[in-house]
């Protein structure tokens, strides 16, 4: 039996001969991998090369940012639109035939800066003014001097319907009347009330009306004067207690609603100061605050 101690070892030059065989195995197995990362190297270069990295934002760049997204909001409607909106459909326009509407009285019998009613001026012995739908059973708040012993009187809401109306209660040392029409729209629109004692001076106010008949219009100022008072014409009673405003109002806004920024009626315009016999507005219009007036219409006070 051959005992193991007997075997040859392997010689040494065998061993270097076979270690460069290895080698060159393993770097013919490493070439691909070699290759693909050094071209991935050559494409990081490139790219840096030809795309450079982005420039650090400064505050103009977030300044102009801001700018351009705020200028890409569509801005919400003006108060005024808002406004006229929330009134129109209760807006409702007066025609009275007769000795109702009482038009401006001739600079002859007016002393200076003395209110004139609004009343539009008469034609074919027709007088239009304005009203307001103040309650669910169809209110109709306007000025007295407007329908003052009119032989008939017409109202025409804001969908187009048309009826005849009367005089239900008057509050002649306010110069406000309420009317009710006989064949009312099937869907009343009345206004919201809002509560005149929390306007200032300088507050946004808004007239709507129908100023020489041109039906539905719309004029914006602000409240410029409180607690201003006038006398009506022809010995009518002394008027207390009213909103000056710089909206305009001309003939044909008398009965018409006095709106704040929230479209809430907070007045009735009722009258305007003109020192002249033109009977147009040249800055002062007059209203009667709706808590007074509504009290005509049973509206209890704010």
């Amino acid at each position: 039996m051959a005992n193991p101690q007997d075997s040859p070892a392997p010689s040494a030059s065998r061993f270097w001969r076979r270690r460069p065989l290895r080698i060159r195995t393993r770097l013919r197995r490493g070439v691909p991998f070699a290759s693909g990362l050094v071209a991935a190297l050559l494409a990081v270069a490139l790219y840096g090369a030809l795309v450079p990295a982005p420039r650090p934002l400064n505050q103009q760049d977030v300044s102009q940012s801001i700018s351009q997204a705020l200028a890409s909001i569509t801005p919400g409607p003006a108060d005024s639109q808002r406004a006229y909106q929330a009134v129109a459909p209760s807006l409702v326009l007066i025609e009275t035939q007769g000795s109702g509407g009482t038009p401006a009285p001739s600079a002859s019998t007016l002393p200076r800066n003395s209110a004139v009613p609004t009343g539009a001026i008469p034609a074919a012995d027709v007088t239009l003014g304005s009203g307001v739908v103040v309650d669910s059973a169809g209110d109709i708040l306007t000025c007295l001097h407007v329908v003052a012993d009119a032989t008939s009187i017409q109202v025409t809401f804001a969908d187009g319907t048309k009826s005849e109306a009367t005089i239900q209660a008057t509050q002649p040392q306010n110069d406000i009347a309420v009317l009710q029409a006989a064949q009312p729209p099937a869907d009343i629109v009345p206004a919201v009330l809002g509560n005149p004692r929390s306007v200032q001076v300088g507050s946004e106010a808004f007239v709507l009306g129908n100023p020489f008949g041109l039906y539905g219009s719309m004029s914006a100022g602000v409240i410029s004067g409180l607690n201003r008072s006038f006398q009506l014409p022809n010995n009518g009673p002394q008027l207390t207690g009213l909103i000056q405003i710089d909206a305009a109002v001309n003939p044909g806004n008398s009965g018409g609603p006095l709106v704040n920024r929230d479209g809430q009626v907070i007045g009735i315009v009722d009258g305007l100061i003109n020192p002249t016999n033109e009977g147009v507005f040249i800055g002062i219009g007059l209203a009667v605050p709706i808590d007074v007036a509504g009290g005509a219409a049973g509206l209890p006070p704010d």
